[in-house]
């Protein structure tokens, strides 16, 4: 049987969002995995630290609010140690709990967002594109936005599991 379903908008956004919240949950599982004493360490030698990668997926993900035209960003505060300056910069880090409870409100909170948008929401532009771009490349939209950070978040995940070894 050859049926053809037309694909809609809504199983795109379904589709990309549910690899967002699947890179999610698996960062979750690390880190319910890691003791702080492990998020310290480096992922290998001369690379990035697990915290320095925590406090980064949270200053990200974070960003994504402003990016996305969902509101306030919650913890702008974390760029500079996070995304402006490299690991290991001297730049002072809040404790691994606080970027814990940081990470999970951001991301409860960007569920909530995500949740209220309609499909045709996520094909609108982004708010670092300008209007005369977008139309020459509408696909740089907001769903792209998603998933070119759950490719990132993945990158990074893929630094941090060797922290559990």
């Amino acid at each position: 049987m050859n049926a053809t379903k037309e694909i809609s908008p809504a199983l795109f956004v379904k589709m990309v969002l549910s690899a967002w919240h699947l890179q999610n949950t698996r960062v979750n599982e690390l880190l319910d995995k890691l003791s702080d004493e492990q998020l310290m360490k480096e992922t290998a030698p001369g690379r990035n630290t697990g915290v320095y990668l925590l406090g980064h997926f949270a200053s990200i993900n974070d960003n994504l609010f402003k990016l996305l035209d969902l509101g306030e960003r919650l913890h702008e505060e974390l760029d500079d140690a996070f995304v402006e300056t490299p690991d290991k910069s001297g730049k002072p880090m809040p404790p691994v709990s606080v970027l814990k409870q940081y990470w999970n409100e951001i991301n409860t909170n960007l569920t909530e967002k995500f949740n209220a948008m309609q499909p045709e929401e996520w094909f609108e532009k982004h708010t670092s594109i300008s209007a005369e771009d977008f139309a020459k490349e509408p696909h740089r939209n907001k769903l792209n936005v998603i998933i070119t950070r759950t490719v990132h978040q993945s990158y990074h995940l893929g630094q941090m599991i060797y922290l559990s070894s």
